[in-house]
């Protein structure tokens, strides 16, 4: 199946890890170029390397407003052209919705949804040259409460679900789709290395398919999404989440 990719321009943000570098690594097997930013100098560079001469780092924080503008700048600078914008950049605080700090509510809603909007201005006047596509990485944390766990990222994320809707309306006439993925539980190098086996197994449990995704079945749909092949599709999100969402008794087809 020809995804039409080859040769296109992608940017990802924040993928030198996780969600991002898989789908970095999934774009460049379609034949597509992917640029890739992140705060984190070292941990950029060796992504670069491992993703290969089709890949291009910039270093930058995406709740910078010149930091973002910059970024697309000098992606087109380097290319002519941009025809994907993958905002990927989240990140969560453990808190009851009583306990955030306000610096902490500031820095959730800065990398959760203010990262979003920016990364959607900047890219909008490349991708109206000649079309192209928005995907945006919000979570099942938007449909589903994490009550007690991470109050605040899934209402922001919720908020990119709305952003994505709404944008879609305001530059459809240009020829630019946007989309979001809502992922459920995966399995990135953060999740492997803070939470506990007898959690990760307690989490994979309350889902149809009784495991946590790779970050390769989250990559896979977010080129989905991008190519020619969803062509028909905006204003939409696309659950990824082994049937997390569905059911109250995921343990029924185990005979539970």
């Amino acid at each position: 199946m020809d995804m039409g990719l080859q040769d296109k321009v992608v940017v990802i943000t924040g993928g030198s890890e996780g969600i991002g570098f898989a789908a970095a690594r999934a774009f460049i097997a379609e034949g597509a170029y992917t640029a890739i930013c992140g705060r984190r100098k070292n941990a950029l560079a060796h992504a670069v390397a491992e993703l290969g001469p089709q890949a291009f780092g910039v270093s930058c924080d995406m709740t910078k407003e010149d930091d973002v503008h910059d970024f697309a700048r000098r992606v087109f600078d380097t290319f002519g052209r941009i025809d994907v914008w993958v905002n990927n950049v989240g990140a969560t605080i453990a808190r009851k919705g009583t306990w955030y700090t306000g610096e902490e509510i500031d820095r959730t809603y800065a990398v959760n949804f203010k990262s979003v909007v920016m990364g959607s201005q900047a890219a909008v006047p490349y991708l109206s040259r000649q079309g192209g596509v928005i995907v945006n990485v919000a979570s099942l944390a938007a449909r589903c409460a994490t009550s007690g766990r991470a109050t605040l990222y899934g209402a922001f994320k919720a908020g990119v679900v709305n952003f994505t809707n709404t944008f879609a309306g305001e530059v459809a006439s240009k020829h630019i789709r946007v989309v979001s993925i809502l992922p459920g539980f995966t399995l990135t190098p953060l999740v492997r290395a803070t939470i506990a086996p007898a959690d990760l197994e307690k989490q994979s449990r309350t889902c149809l398919l009784r495991r946590a995704a790779s970050t390769e079945e989250i990559a896979g749909p977010i080129v989905f999404l991008a190519s020619s092949q969803a062509s028909y599709m905006t204003a939409a999100s696309l659950e990824i989440s082994g049937g997390r969402s569905v059911t109250l008794n995921p343990g029924y087809s185990y005979g539970e």
